[in-house]
């Protein structure tokens, strides 16, 4: 008599992800850095929400890679549309790290965006953390900073070309060979704020400054790991 076919036992039943096309499309989008991020968020994330806590820097230590290095990978998983990242509204300076629809393979039980953002000073967070060319955090000053331009009636919009075009100009600074620290806060894009207000761009140029931040993001993270495999 032939048996009836089985479906394997599992076993462990947590700390496991049902990897399959999403996961292939991940494998063959993103850097082998950003995969390794990829799959550490994947297997850590909340599978009702696709969503985990977890800082910079704990996470540069479970992968054992620079701090500098996970803030690379984290912008070509945002540049990608991979995942999106933004602030956690807690005292341990976390962040959130959404899997995107596309790459996570349960159903949500809310939606997968962030949604409109609360206020006007939470989009000018979400927007510079997702730099990828500033430091991990944003302190108390970051935020009156943000508050700051509210208060002057600064349309937001203005901040967040400014904000676009300073991660612009640091990328192609670090591309052509300029050894400068990341943007360390929110103050140093005061002048570009100044800057845009004495002379608008024209219009609709936001949305290349979106296309070439993503760019040059990808193109920073495809050179940074060519010098780690020659470091090697």
């Amino acid at each position: 008599m032939k048996r009836s076919p089985t479906s394997p036992r599992i076993k462990q039943h947590h700390g496991w992800i049902a990897a399959g096309d999403e996961f292939r499309s991940a494998s063959r989008l993103l850097s082998d850095g950003a995969f390794k991020l990829f799959v550490r968020l994947s297997l850590e994330a909340d599978s009702r929400t696709g969503r985990v806590y977890a800082t910079y820097k704990q996470l540069a230590a479970e992968l054992r890679k620079s701090k500098r290095a996970i803030v690379t990978y984290a912008a070509e998983l945002s540049a990608e549309n991979v995942c999106e990242i933004r602030l956690a509204n807690n005292q341990y300076r976390q962040r959130i790290f959404e899997i995107g629809d596309s790459f996570w393979p349960y159903e949500r039980e809310t939606s997968s965006s962030f949604g409109a953002p609360d206020s006007y000073v939470t989009e000018v967070q979400r927007l510079y953390l997702s730099l990828g060319c500033t430091w991990a955090k944003l302190g108390a000053a970051d935020v009156r900073k943000a508050q700051e331009f509210k208060q002057r009636s600064v349309p937001l919009e203005i901040v967040q070309n400014a904000l676009l075009l300073g991660a612009c100009r640091k990328y192609s600074s670090w591309l052509d060979g300029n050894d400068s620290a990341p943007n360390g806060s929110l103050a140093y894009f005061e002048n570009l704020v100044a800057e845009i207000q004495q002379q608008p761009l024209p219009q609709g140029y936001k949305d290349y400054l979106r296309m070439q931040h993503r760019k040059l993001a990808k193109t920073w993270a495809q050179k940074s790991r060519s010098q780690s495999g020659i470091l090697k």
